[in-house]
């Protein structure tokens, strides 16, 4: 079977959902951009691709990928919207890498766009009535241990019990992200994967968008200690707007092939895959998702925890990432080394890309190497890819 390779892998800065340089810019057109330029950087002609597999959560349905492919004149390129909720990015990637392994395609862009501050407000008819209310999808059945649309219980604080974390635990992983990211800004680290985009700002001017602009340079400890708890009415309850990710808009998209149409074609693939799961778990342990699934990608793959270099583990909140830390042993040394959903944000259906294509230069810098990306998903699941460099 062959194997399946990246040969190109771009996103847009990230914005602030609803008051930054996005707030004004459809998904549609986050696609269009992301697409246009992961396919000019791998070399491929537009007639060569098979199809475009979005994961494009809580945007609304429909298929923005084979919207884009139009728009763009890719009429011969199929279209797929994927949902699997935060981890959907990383799925499709995998749904990509086997498909090509299995023969049925030759070359699929897939990743994912986002845009909260554009998402549409959904409505249905209130059950024995005639009255519209307003409807959000369910992720889970509702209850009180892992309520249905307050991530903040279900992911973050039901994962910080768990293992015991405290509020100045989560605050200062939160403020090691935003340290993070910053320094890779200055250091030109994201230069190589953000695509510029054209937008209006708020004074109607037309302008270069191309740096993150969640990450905070004036976080501090005490600042973050500042911050309000969530939920004053749950003794000690240690989640705030500061340890948890934002609200956020972008696009990321990453070329698949296999390595023989890669080597047949003169393309240098930038990252092996060599493998992918997801997992489901009970939805009041969703924060605590990603160490079963890490465990599981590496019993199917072969590999051990020593054998990755590095670690991709989204900030849906900083719970996440140091739960996996504490249950698997890593090193914090190793994982989020250039940020992530704390500080970068997290646009939900673009962030596995997103994650995916940082992990992909960060590994480059180092020389090489494994990497995972993993995850946890609303509904009680969770996603995770390996790679090599």
């Amino acid at each position: 079977m062959s194997s399946a390779v990246i040969v190109s892998a771009v996103r847009t800065a990230v914005g602030t959902a609803r008051k930054g340089s996005l707030a004004n810019t459809p998904a549609e057109v986050l696609a269009t951009t992301v697409l246009r330029a992961a396919l000019e950087r791998s070399g491929f002609a537009p007639e060569q691709v098979d199809d475009i597999i979005l994961a494009e959560s809580l945007y609304g349905g429909g298929a923005v990928a084979r919207y884009a492919a139009v728009e763009l004149g890719w009429m011969n390129v199929a279209g797929m919207a994927l949902n699997r909720h935060c981890a959907g990015g990383l799925s499709a990637v995998g749904l990509a890498a086997a498909t090509i392994m299995a023969g049925m395609e030759r070359i699929i862009i897939a990743g994912g766009v986002n845009s909260s501050s554009l998402s549409p407000r959904m409505q249905q008819r209130s059950p024995e009535t005639q009255e519209m209310v307003d409807w959000f999808p369910a992720t889970h059945p509702d209850s009180k241990e892992a309520p249905n649309r307050d991530m903040s219980i279900t992911v973050g604080w039901n994962a910080a019990q768990e293992v015991g974390l405290t509020r100045q635990d989560m605050d200062a992983w939160a403020l090691r992200s935003h340290q993070r990211a910053i320094a890779a800004i200055d250091a030109g680290h994201f230069a190589e994967e953000i695509v510029p985009i054209r937008v209006r700002n708020a004074e109607g001017a037309e302008v270069e968008f191309k740096v993150d602009e969640h990450p905070r340079r004036d976080t501090t400890a005490e600042r973050l200690a500042g911050l309000k708890i969530l939920h004053p009415e749950i003794p000690d309850f240690s989640i705030t707007a500061g340890n948890a990710s934002g609200a956020n808009d972008g696009a990321a998209a990453l070329v698949v092939t296999s390595a023989e149409i890669a080597k047949s074609e003169g393309k240098t693939p930038i990252a092996t895959i060599r493998g992918w799961t997801s997992l489901g778990i009970d939805p009041r342990r969703t924060g605590a998702s990603v160490p079963p699934t890490v465990q599981k990608l590496l019993a199917r793959t072969g590999a051990s925890l020593k054998d990755i270099k590095l670690w991709e583990i989204n900030e849906a909140f900083a719970a996440v990432p140091l739960v996996a830390c504490r249950v698997l042993g890593l090193s914090e040394d190793t994982v989020n080394i250039s940020g992530s959903g704390c500080s970068i944000g997290h646009p939900i259906g673009a962030s596995g890309g997103r994650m995916l294509t940082t992990l992909i230069n960060d590994l480059k810098r180092q020389g090489g190497g494994l990497g995972i990306a993993a995850m946890c998903a609303g509904g009680g699941q969770a996603g995770a890819v390996l790679i090599e460099v």
